[in-house]
C-alpha cells in the first residue's frame, strides 16, 4: 500500500481505462471462447488497449540486432552474441562507475491499434550475476512528430551489480515518464501516441562470457476518457482459485531501506502469492540473507527483487512482472482489463490477477482503510458476483481473505478519476493489472488471455 503520508505518483498522470462490458448472458468461459472465435474471424471487439509482445524465434529475427542473436527453442529468447562496444554507466543509487560490454535490440514499428495517452513497457529475462539490461521506447506522435527515446527502466534480477532503477526527468514537453509510465501530458489537446519501438540494451561485465536471456519484451498502450464512475458488469462466475494468503503487515518494521518496511509491500505480496499458486519458491540460497526466524521471508525477498531505487518503493509495475519472470517457466506481462467480466474470463480459466487501486475508508465495504494506492490479489468470485480477493493489507496471514462488494471495487479498480480525502479529485489507475502466467499455457488459458487482449 502507498504510504499514507505521500501521493501514489499516478496523481500525475491522466489515467486511461478500457469502457467496461455490461450484462454477459453467457458464462466467462464462454464469453472467452466467443471472444476468441471472433478475434480468429477478424471481428473482435473494440478494445481501448494494445497490447504487442515479442516472444517467439521469429519475433526476434524481425528486430534490428546490433550484438544480439535469437535463440530457438521451447522458450525463445536473445542474448548477447558479440557485444557492439563497451559503455561507462555510473550508478546513481551507489556513486560506482563500471565498464560493461553492451549489445542491443531494436524492435520493428508497432502501430498502435489504440492510439495511446500512455504506455507501459514490460518484459521477462535471466538476469545472471555480472550482467543487467534497459528497456527504452520512442514513438511518433500523432502530429507525425518523433518522441525522444525514453529510458523505461534498467533492471536486474539481483542488486549486487547495479541498482534496479527508473529514471526521473524525462520529457520533452508534450510526453513525460513518471516512474514506468509514459504519458502524453495534455491529453485533452487530441495529441497521441500512434506508433512505437522498444529498445533493448543487454549489458555484461566485459571478457566475462555471461549474458542476459530475454524472453518477452512487450508493451501497453492505452486511451480512455476520464470517469468517476464505470457501468455495472453482470455476476457470470462463482469459484475461488486457491491462492496462498500472504500478509504484508506482519512485516511492518522488517528491512526498512526497502520502502520502510512491509506496511509498504502491497505489491511484492501479492507477487508473492500467485508465483506460489504456480508452484514456484525462492530457493533457501536466495532466502539466507533474511533474518531466521521472520515468518513469511519469502515476502521480504520480493520486496528486495522489485525494490525500484529511483522510485524508492517496491510498487513499479514492471519491476513486480520481471520478478515473477525470474521463477522457471513464469511469464509476467502489465495490462489494462476493461471490467470485472474480464477477470471471470481469467478465473474460469485458472489465472488470478494482481489489481490496483485507490479508494476512501467509506468507498470500499469491509476493508477498514483508505489509499492513495494498493494492490490486491483477485482469487475468485462469490455466487453474488462479489469479488474474493487476498487482501495483503491485513493483520496476519489467516485474514487476508475478504470479500468485498463487485459494484464498489468494480468502480475503484477502474475509475480513472476520484475524489481523495480532500475533496480534492485525484486520479485512479483505470483498471490496471499484473498478469502471471506459465510459459507454455493451456488452451484454456492461452484463449482466456487472449480474449482480454493479452498474447
Amino acid at each position: 500500500m502507498t504510504r499514507a503520508s505521500e501521493p501514489s505518483r499516478r496523481t500525475i498522470l491522466a489515467a486511461a481505462v478500457a469502457a467496461a462490458a455490461t450484462g454477459a448472458a453467457a458464462t466467462p468461459a464462454e464469453a472467452a471462447e466467443a471472444r476468441s472465435r471472433e478475434a480468429r474471424r477478424g471481428h473482435a471487439p473494440a478494445r481501448a488497449v494494445d497490447n504487442r509482445a515479442w516472444t517467439s524465434y521469429a519475433d526476434w529475427r524481425s528486430g534490428t540486432a546490433k550484438g544480439t542473436r535469437a535463440v530457438s527453442g521451447a522458450r525463445p529468447g536473445l542474448v548477447i552474441a558479440s557485444p557492439a562496444g563497451t559503455v561507462a554507466y555510473t550508478d546513481p543509487h551507489t556513486g560506482r562507475t563500471a565498464t560493461w560490454e553492451y549489445a542491443t535490440w531494436t524492435s520493428p514499428v508497432h502501430r498502435l491499434a489504440v492510439p495511446a495517452t500512455e504506455a507501459i513497457a514490460s518484459w521477462n529475462a535471466r538476469t545472471p550475476a555480472g550482467t543487467w539490461l534497459q528497456v527504452e521506447l520512442t514513438g511518433t506522435y500523432s502530429d507525425g512528430t518523433a518522441t525522444p527515446w525514453y529510458v523505461m527502466g534498467r533492471w536486474a534480477a539481483g542488486d549486487q551489480d547495479i541498482r534496479r532503477t527508473s529514471v526521473d526527468g524525462q520529457k520533452d514537453g508534450r510526453s513525460s515518464v513518471w516512474t514506468d509510465t509514459f504519458a502524453i501530458d495534455d491529453a485533452a489537446s487530441g495529441l497521441r501516441l500512434v506508433s512505437y519501438r522498444l529498445r533493448l540494451t543487454l549489458y555484461r561485465a566485459p571478457g566475462s562470457g555471461a549474458t542476459p536471456t530475454v524472453w518477452r519484451l512487450g508493451a501497453m498502450g492505452s486511451d480512455i476518457p476520464d470517469r468517476f464512475t464505470v457501468p455495472a458488469s453482470a455476476p457470470g462466475l462463482a469459484r475461488e482459485l486457491a491462492v496462498p494468503r500472504y500478509s504484508q503487515e506482519i512485516h511492518a518494521g522488517q528491512y526498512p531501506e526497502y520502502d520502510n518496511g512491509g506496511e509498504a509491500w502491497c505489491s511484492p505480496t501479492s507477487s508473492q502469492m500467485i508465483i506460489e499458486y504456480w508452484g514456484r519458491k525462492p530457493t533457501a540460497e536466495q532466502l539466507a540473507w533474511i533474518e531466521p526466524g521472520l515468518a513469511d521471508p519469502q515476502v521480504c525477498h520480493a520486496a528486495r527483487s522489485t525494490y525500484d531505487y529511483q522510485y524508492d518503493g517496491c510498487g513499479n509495475w514492471p519491476f513486480n512482472a520481471a520478478y515473477a519472470a525470474t521463477y522457471k517457466d513464469l511469464q509476467g506481462v502489465v495490462t489494462r482489463l476493461g471490467s470485472l467480466t474480464d477477470l471471470e474470463t481469467l478465473i474460469a480459466a485458472g489465472i488470478p490477477a494482481i489489481t490496483s487501486q485507490s479508494f476512501l475508508k467509506s468507498e470500499l465495504t469491509g476493508a477498514g482503510y483508505g489509499t492513495s494506492g494498493h494492490l490486491m490479489t483477485v482469487v475468485g468470485f462469490t455466487a453474488d458476483g462479489d469479488v474474493i480477493a487476498n487482501d495483503p493489507a491485513s493483520p496476519d496471514d489467516a485474514a487476508v481473505r475478504r470479500v468485498y462488494r463487485r459494484s464498489e471495487w468494480e468502480t475503484i479498480w477502474l475509475r480513472t478519476k476520484r475524489y481523495n480525502a480532500s475533496g480534492n479529485v485525484a486520479s485512479g489507475t483505470g483498471g490496471v493489472c499484473y498478469l502471471y502466467f506459465p510459459a507454455q499455457p493451456t488452451e484454456r488459458q492461452r484463449r482466456a488471455l487472449a480474449a482480454v487482449g493479452v498474447r
